[in-house]
């Protein structure tokens, strides 16, 4: 699964209750910059990305009461959903992985933010950490 050249931090998850009263931290006490906000219909959120060096922070909003964040920040509150790890190519990582006995959230991948496919791996086989596996549409940035 290990590619040097495309694997990296991608970005980190922040579950918040409303993407404008976070930002009051990130971008307007810290100094980040709002590269764009969209929603994700599928996954029923809306999300900030504000980038740090080479990787952003994801600022996640629920726009459903039974999205998946919601439900997260009604179990544990605000704070890190997940880390996601760019890959050069999903359904080869994915194929590697469930190869291996990895639990998946995701055996194929589905649409993400900014044009991405993206695939989750269950926490039970990370050590307890969400991490999602992103692979870029223009595979560059």
């Amino acid at each position: 699964m290990h590619d040097e050249q495309s694997m990296r931090i991608e970005h980190i998850g922040v579950a918040v209750d409303r993407i404008e009263d976070a930002l009051a931290f990130w971008r307007d006490a810290l100094g980040l910059e709002l590269a764009h906000v969209e929603e994700v219909a599928e996954q029923r959120v809306r999300v900030a990305m504000l980038p740090v060096g080479e990787t952003r922070i994801e600022l996640i909003e629920a726009t459903d009461a039974e999205s998946p964040i919601a439900k997260f920040i009604a179990k544990r509150g605000a704070g890190i959903h997940h880390i996601a790890v760019r890959v050069g190519d999903l359904r080869a990582a994915l194929a590697r992985l469930k190869e291996r006995g990895v639990r998946l959230i995701d055996e194929e991948p589905r649409p993400g933010a900014d044009g991405c496919a993206i695939a989750f791996i269950h926490p039970s086989a990370t050590g307890g950490v969400l991490v999602e596996l992103v692979e870029r549409a223009d595979r560059e940035r």
